[in-house]
């Protein structure tokens, strides 16, 4: 017993002595080897024998680190970014202190890539150097200090060929998108959104029914929180956008969301305040003023004067207390429905992790009060990236993001434009018989102006209103919910030469709108539809994504030449479920819901629900090699296969062939070490598109609105398409890459052709004895061709200060080469609507084109009004009268007189016709980009931005709404310099009441929109070491910025960054409505890690 008691107890101090020798803490310091300067956030972990990592952590902001080892034969690692690593074994050592030496190769890679590999999302990893396509990346910290709700608001002007326009400066409106110009005319022209590797579904099928969805009001990047993302890629050639097959034909913006890293948990805050004011407005006629010009507008057109007692709005008759104080006023209804913007972004991420596992963590909140009263945005993120080492072969990966918004608009329709109308000498709030203002809104169901109505068909406010009522007391609020659960597995199936992974993803995404519009916001009777009116849309979608690569890297003599093929498989499955209910006459403006008791009398009210499914699938063989570090070619081949067409043309093939010929890797240039890269590429492309509706190739009909004995029927909506073929957009594209003095200057260039065949067309006439009103073709071939250069220097560095410069400019030439003959050529305008521009689809001409009268001023006297030929000699009758300028003869034959309106006479007839209508502009810019200086010195940042837009037209229908004179709306302080007398010299006809072509579509109001914006300037300091060490935290830097400062144009209207399209309407041109313009924006911001 004896002996086994001392047995046991020699075993016990063994193993203490043994594990005493196993474990052991060592603590030092890591510093920079040139300064001596601690290195924050250097990673220091445990390697065993076999150089497997066993722990990990980071040194804190002095430096100093703390590392409980396992083994103390082990060695200890530190690595960070831009440094040698270091490894050592303990020796019996505790403390050990580290210095860290810069590796200027790996410097080099860092500057040059922003990143290691050129991320095309397919699973080729692919090094920037080595990449033969055209692509652009930006880091997302670039935009993460700038007052942007969604990162397309960010991007605009930063990559050249992405020209990104604005459709409204409301929370939550969307942004136009192109890559490289509009590529179809009725299909979608957006790019493919890529996130963490699989597609990002925001196209919206037509035949989807989600309101009045469009860019302006459903802007599904808003589920992308700026501050969770790592950096963005665009794919702009046909080689790379290939790869992605269907919905990629317009390029493709690919986001990468943060990951963990290795360390102790980091927690990071980030807070962004701001306050947002709009440009200055037009500037509109007071309350004396319109009276004085309304009596003067019906006197013109009849020769009487305006009848007082019909229209007591002019009576100013004080013993009619009624009428005076409520039609004596001088109302700014613009200022009245604009606001101070008040903003808030608040983000809480925290990450982490070792060897084994990693974790990033956000949580954010945004809220946006717009700048025109009634509008505003709430939205909750939240993120999850969680990375798993299984085992050494299996890596397994999730992400999970949700998003929650809560957006309110104004009541559908343009407020803003009924406010410049609204006439200025009428009240806000209504005055009773006394005299004594009431909080009630005047709101009278009829005035001069006439009333409102509601076009139920385009779920929009038509005529005039209060705005102010309409502001306050509509509802219009679109909800919105979307979770993305995201799972990655990885398997080496051949460790270091064959690989697989698979990926799936799921899109739960739930839209709901609710609009109310009470009888106190329209002044309406009861009894009619558009009082107490409920309405209620919700959208599901369903979708599923998965992606299967496996992905081949043989090992050869790397210095010869390198290999890597990939084969990816993927399908995706989208389901959406739709209902839609509009009621009317609820019992009390408490009652919002269309489901409370109410009625419905007619085709607009009424019960709705859609249902629609979209299926695809896709192969992709790929493959690259590169033979010397010089010669690089990749090759690949797509196969898609998509539910939308019919089954005799439901697969596309499309290949892609690009290639890299490295200059500088050539013995003719190894002397001129001043040359990091100097490369030229090549690539040839194919992608394919598909319409925008389900179910083309069925046979559909609809059920009617009205009944016959009882009895509703159904109409054909849709003949069978079963012909449709894929659209297809064919590339070519070469580069030039030019990378010099160390890095401090990089030269991108490049130049390229884009042709659309088979485009899609949906409004193709079809004869009435069909049954059928209009169908889908492929008929039409349209090219965009251009060039792209961006620039990126650091013309000056040395010691702390250090002074960078970017630049990127885009030119882009869009022609339509083939139209059908069976096509619209026009959009229907009449010559004599006033206000109306003719817009045409013709061969050799650009999209987005109009057409109208060439302006030339107002017939002074009655003797200018005299027709004259082309030598200016006056046109006479057969008995030697003289024949004054008409307008539409015969038809219409309208004498111009003096003070009318001058229109150029193209063909010298003495009539203004069709054949003076001449091309008067394009709203496609020409030339887009932007620039920036940028300034470091020490903990001081200072970046400044600049973007632009030039080369394009706008037709500004606020001034022409404004200066027309031809109604009881409205008009600008222009107006007081309109022609009264003969002999009046000036460029304002006279004042005339629903008579006369004063303002026809002409280039009166077609103006340049090009533009030079200050779109941002940031002042940024991070606190000092010493500071920080006080304070106890890791990090901390505050920042000011200001957004969209001042803007150069000779564009009158408040803001010329107008978007060409917002549908799929081929006939869509520049027209500002009056939409809310971008807000000017002062923004502070604090971010804090610990």
């Amino acid at each position: 017993m004896k002996r086994i008691v001392l047995l046991l107890l020699s075993y016990c101090i063994c193993m203490v002595y043994g594990f005493a020798q196993e474990k052991v803490i060592v603590r030092g310091k890591v510093l920079d080897a040139k300064d001596r300067l601690p290195v924050i956030g250097a990673s220091v972990f445990e390697t065993d024998k076999d150089g497997r990592t066993i722990a990990g952590t980071q040194t804190d902001i002095d430096g100093n680190y703390a590392l409980r080892m396992s083994n103390s034969k082990n060695k200890i690692s530190v690595s960070y970014l831009g440094y040698k690593n270091f490894s050592e074994q303990l020796n019996g050592r505790t403390v050990v202190n580290v210095v860290l030496h810069s590796n200027e190769s790996l410097l080099k890679e860092v500057v040059v890539t922003a990143g290691r590999t050129v991320n095309n999302g397919t699973g080729l990893n692919i090094e920037k150097r080595n990449s033969t396509t055209a692509t652009v990346t930006i880091q997302g910290k670039e935009l993460q200090e700038l007052a942007s709700q969604s990162i397309d608001q960010a991007l605009q002007g930063r990559m050249s060929g992405v020209d990104i326009g604005t459709t409204s400066g409301d929370p939550g409106a969307g942004m136009s998108i192109r890559i490289r110009g509009t590529s179809s005319i009725n299909g979608s022209s957006n790019p493919l959104i890529v996130l963490d590797g699989l597609p990002f579904d925001t196209e919206i099928p037509s035949d989807f029914n989600f309101g009045t969805a469009d860019e302006n009001g459903y802007a599904q990047l808003l589920n992308i929180a700026p501050t969770d993302i790592q950096d963005i890629t665009v794919l702009k050639d046909a080689a790379s956008t290939a790869v992605w097959g269907a919905r990629a034909a317009n390029g493709v913006l690919i986001i990468n969301t943060k990951r963990g890293i290795i360390g102790k948990p980091q927690l990071t805050y980030n807070f962004k305040g701001y306050v947002s004011t709009q440009p200055k407005s037009i500037p509109l006629l007071n309350g004396n003023q319109y009276a004085t010009l309304i009596p003067e507008e019906v006197s013109n057109a009849d020769g009487n004067p305006l009848n007082i007692q019909n229209n007591k709005e002019f009576s100013f008759d004080p013993f009619d207390p009624y009428w005076y104080h409520n039609y004596s006023n001088n109302t700014d209804w613009i200022n009245a429905i604009t606001q101070t913007g008040l903003s808030q972004d608040h983000n809480l991420s925290m990450t982490g992790g070792g060897e084994k596992a990693k974790y990033y963590a956000s949580l954010g909140y945004t809220g946006v009060r717009g700048t025109t009263v009634g509008t505003d945005l709430k939205r909750i993120t939240t993120k999850i990236n969680l990375d798993y080492n299984v085992s050494s072969r299996i890596r397994f990966r999730t992400d999970i993001t949700f998003t929650h918004l809560d957006n309110s608009q104004n009541f559908p329709g343009e407020i803003r434009g009924v406010a410049y109308n609204k006439m200025p000498n009428m009240s806000i709030y209504e005055f009773d018989l006394y005299g004594n203002k009431s909080p009630n809104y005047l709101s009278p169901a009829y005035n001069i102006q006439g009333s409102f109505g509601y076009d139920g068909g385009k779920d929009k406010a038509t005529g005039t209103y209060n705005p102010v009522a309409m502001a306050l007391e509509a509802i219009n609020k679109q909800v919105g919910n979307r979770i993305l659960p995201h799972f990655f597995v990885q398997y080496d199936i051949l460790p270091s030469l064959l690989t697989s992974t698979f990926d799936v993803q799921f899109d739960i995404n739930n839209n709901k709108q609710n609009t109310f519009l009470p009888q106190i916001a329209t002044g309406r009777y009861n009894n009619e539809t558009v009082v107490n009116r409920a309405g209620d849309i919700d959208g599901d979608v369903f979708g599923v994504t998965t992606k299967l690569n496996f992905v081949y890297k043989p090992n050869l003599n790397q210095e010869i030449h390198t290999l890597q093929a990939l084969l990816s498989l993927q399908t995706s499955d989208s389901r959406s479920l739709s209902y839609k209910a509009n009621m009317s006459n609820t019992a009390s403006s408490l009652l919002q819901d269309p489901a409370d008791p109410s009625r419905t009398i007619n085709s607009e009210l009424a019960l709705e629900a859609t249902h629609s499914q979209n299926r695809s699938v896709g192969a992709l063989l790929q493959g690259q090699y590169s033979l010397l570090d010089k010669y690089i070619v990749n090759a690949a081949l797509r196969l898609d296969g998509n539910s939308r067409f019919g089954p005799d043309n439901r697969y596309g093939l499309f290949p892609s062939l690009s290639f890299r010929w490295r200059v500088s890797g050539e013995e003719f240039l190894k002397q001129a070490n001043f040359i990091e890269d100097l490369s030229l590429r090549a690539s040839y492309g194919q992608s394919g598109g598909v319409p925008n509706k389900n179910y083309l190739y069925f046979n559909q009909y609809t059920p009617f609105d009205y009944s016959y004995m009882g009895q509703s029927g159904v109409f054909p909506s849709n003949m069978e398409l079963s012909n449709l073929k894929w659209q297809t957009v064919t590339g070519i594209n070469f580069g030039f890459n030019l990378w010099l003095f160390k890095n401090r200057l990089l030269l991108d260039a490049e130049v390229y052709r884009n042709r659309t065949t088979d485009m899609f067309f949906d409004k193709l006439a079809l004869p009435t004895y069909t049954g059928f009103d209009k169908y889908s073709a492929n008929i039409g071939t349209m090219d965009n061709q251009g060039w792209e250069v961006m620039l990126n220097t650091i013309p000056y560095k040395k010691g702390k200060v250090q002074v960078g410069f970017d630049f990127n400019i885009a030119r882009n030439v869009n022609i339509i080469r083939e139209v059908s003959e069976y096509f619209p050529r026009d959009n229907g305008i009449k010559i004599n609507q006033n206000g109306k521009y003719r817009s045409y689809l013709l061969e050799g001409n650009p999209f987005g084109s109009f057409y109208g009268f060439k302006y030339l001023g107002v017939y002074s006297t009655e003797d200018e009004t005299i027709a004259r030929d082309a030598n200016g000699n006056k046109i006479t009758g057969p008995n030697g009268q003289q024949i004054h300028m008409r307008f539409g003869y015969p038809s219409i034959d309208y004498v111009f007189q003096a003070g009318d309106a001058k229109y150029e006479d193209i063909n010298h007839d003495g009539n203004i016709d069709e054949k003076d209508i001449v091309y008067l502009g394009n709203g496609i810019p020409k030339i887009t980009g932007g620039f920036g200086p940028s300034l470091t010195y020490k903990g001081l940042t200072i970046r400044t931005f600049f973007n632009y837009r030039l080369g394009y037209q706008v037709i500004n229908a606020a001034t022409m709404n404004t200066t027309n004179m031809y109604s009881y709306d409205n008009q600008s302080t222009a107006v007081l310099r309109r022609w009264r007398n003969p002999g009046d010299v000036t460029d304002i006809p006279r004042a005339l009441f629903k008579k006369g072509y004063n303002w026809l579509g002409s280039d009166r109001y077609v103006e340049e929109g090009s533009f030079v914006r200050f779109k941002s300037v940031t002042v940024r300091y991070n606190l000092a070491h010493n500071v920080l060490n006080k304070m106890k935290v890791r990090s901390a830097s505050v920042y000011v910025t200001g957004e969209n400062l001042v803007t150069w144009t000779k564009y009158r209207g408040q803001d010329p960054d107008i978007s060409t399209r917002g549908d799929n309407d081929p006939f869509k041109i520049n027209v500002d409505n009056s939409l809310t313009p971008p807000s000017r924006n002062i923004l502070f911001g604090l971010t804090v890690g610990f």
